[in-house]
């Protein structure tokens, strides 16, 4: 039987790295796209050699991880870093099949005579297609504290999972989710046209206001990104956007439900998950129960405890807890509600967005939801008791109490119809709010107004969303 020789592999090496030839560089293809906004904080991962830690750079199928790291070896290469010292390769090649990653990288030191305490920069794209992969890569960032480790992977929870049984104080996780509606609006261009931003007198210095400078404009947007806005390659091309239905469902969701699941973790039943997923997506942003879903998607409820917690290390969804009107935790959790981490998976799988359905409302929220994903959202509850709910109640982690709450309404008839906001004036009665005003979204009504003393702010759902988006980035590249 015929080996693949030593010679090949070498060929595709110089293939992959094409910087390695002098006046070459990142492919123009990839060079042109727009940055995430995440790219900030990532090169600063990438470019810090005061830990001796890999990064594991993770996220779900289709929102740029491959095009983020060569957007990073770009600015290495700007920064005159030669092009010998940097060394990229998709383990998704079948020519590296079976091959440990100590092997390649020996094969990479030879080539070019690089000793131990060279400054090399080692990316391994899709790294969870290699067996074991934690172990050899924790075996070489031990052995080689003078290089830089990156790895990406699709398949998050294989990278979770293995990461914390194996790579403890040797990996740190970088994050990529899906595009936040703030992005969205600067991929598209369109930030200039459609927003205002001001800065504002708080106690926090360099606080920003953003306005929506033509709220019915910024509105047809924000559709179109629950349309299919959480991808990049959707929002760049109009051959995707067309089709865009087919390139999520069958390119990204299918390919997790059918593939990347049942591989990671021996799933037998697909027609079961993909029923449970299916159930799920409909529902986003409603209240479920355990025994609902049983009944709907016809799944055992211990399956779906396990497919839940698969689908949510996939980050295909968020579950989301319920509290009471006390702020307090219920000992057992039988209701709860699921978030798509990307609203345009519904449409996907259901069909166009109309703005006027009767999901919209669902919609509007999961998409607010999925704005929190670019940071924690560990403190983020709904509190649901006999007589009323609020959407959103942010607990103050250190003392379990609420710090702020907000009302997700695709509607402006919140904003003269006040006794729609009964349900958080008597929320808001047991506790003292760190913030003294209650946000509630609206369609394109903004105003303020004090009701039964307690003071509101209503602000567009889509206004509100960027505004999340914008200062949880902005956030996280400062730090």
């Amino acid at each position: 039987m015929l080996k693949i020789s030593e010679t090949e592999v070498l060929a595709r090496f110089a293939f992959d790295n094409p910087w390695w030839q002098p006046g070459n560089g990142i492919e123009t293809r990839f060079l042109n796209l727009p940055r995430r906004a995440y790219f900030p904080s990532f090169c600063a991962l990438v470019e810090d050699t005061t830990l001796n830690r890999a990064v594991v750079l993770m996220g779900p199928r289709r929102v740029g991880k491959t095009v983020m790291v060569f957007h990073a070896i770009a600015r290495l290469l700007a920064q005159q870093v030669p092009g010998n010292q940097i060394f990229y390769l998709s383990l998704e090649t079948p020519i590296y099949t079976g091959i440990a990653l100590e092997k390649l990288l020996h094969s990479f030191q030879e080539k070019f005579g690089h000793r131990r305490d060279a400054s090399l920069t080692i990316f391994f794209d899709e790294v969870q297609y290699l067996r074991d992969w934690e172990v050899h890569l924790k075996s070489l960032v031990d052995s080689y504290p003078a290089y830089r480790f990156v790895v990406t992977g699709t398949a998050a929870a294989a990278l979770k999972l293995k990461g914390q049984e194996s790579g403890a104080g040797r990996f740190t996780d970088f994050i990529l989710p899906p595009l936040s509606f703030f992005e969205y609006i600067s991929f598209i261009g369109k930030t200039e046209a459609l927003i205002e931003c001001k800065p504002v007198t708080t106690d926090q210095e360099g606080s920003l206001e953003y306005l929506a400078k033509d709220i019915h404009a910024l509105n047809h947007e924000f559709c179109n990104y629950l349309q299919y806005g959480g991808y990049p390659e959707a929002v760049m091309l109009e051959a995707v956007r067309r089709d865009a239905d087919r390139y999520i469902k069958s390119d990204i969701i299918d390919k997790v439900l059918l593939r990347d699941l049942p591989s990671l973790y021996g799933i037998s039943d697909i027609q079961e998950l993909n029923r449970l997923f299916t159930t799920l997506a409909y529902n986003t942003g409603g209240e479920i129960s355990l025994e609902g879903l049983a009944q709907t998607a016809v799944v055992a409820k211990n399956t779906i405890k396990r497919y839940l917690d698969y689908l949510e290390a996939e980050f295909l969804i968020r579950r989301v807890s319920r509290i009471d009107k006390n702020a307090k935790h219920f000992q057992r959790e039988t209701h709860f509600k699921v978030y798509l981490t990307n609203p345009s998976m519904r449409a996907a799988l259901f069909g166009e967005i109309d703005e006027t359905g009767t999901a919209m409302g669902h919609l509007v929220e999961t998409a607010i939801f999925s704005q929190w994903q670019h940071q924690s959202m560990a403190q983020l509850h709904y509190a649901r008791w006999k007589t009323g709910e609020v959407d959103i109640v942010y607990l103050n982690a250190h003392n379990q109490r609420p710090d702020w709450i907000v009302e997700v309404k695709w509607s402006d008839r919140v904003a003269t119809d006040w006794v729609e906001l009964n349900h958080c004036v008597e929320f808001v009665g047991n506790h003292k709010l760190k913030s003294g005003v209650v946000f509630v979204t609206t369609k394109t009504v903004t105003a303020q107004c004090t009701y039964r003393g307690l003071q509101f702010s209503f602000v567009p759902s889509s206004v509100y969303a960027y505004t999340i988006g914008a200062s949880a980035l902005t956030s996280r590249n400062n730090s």
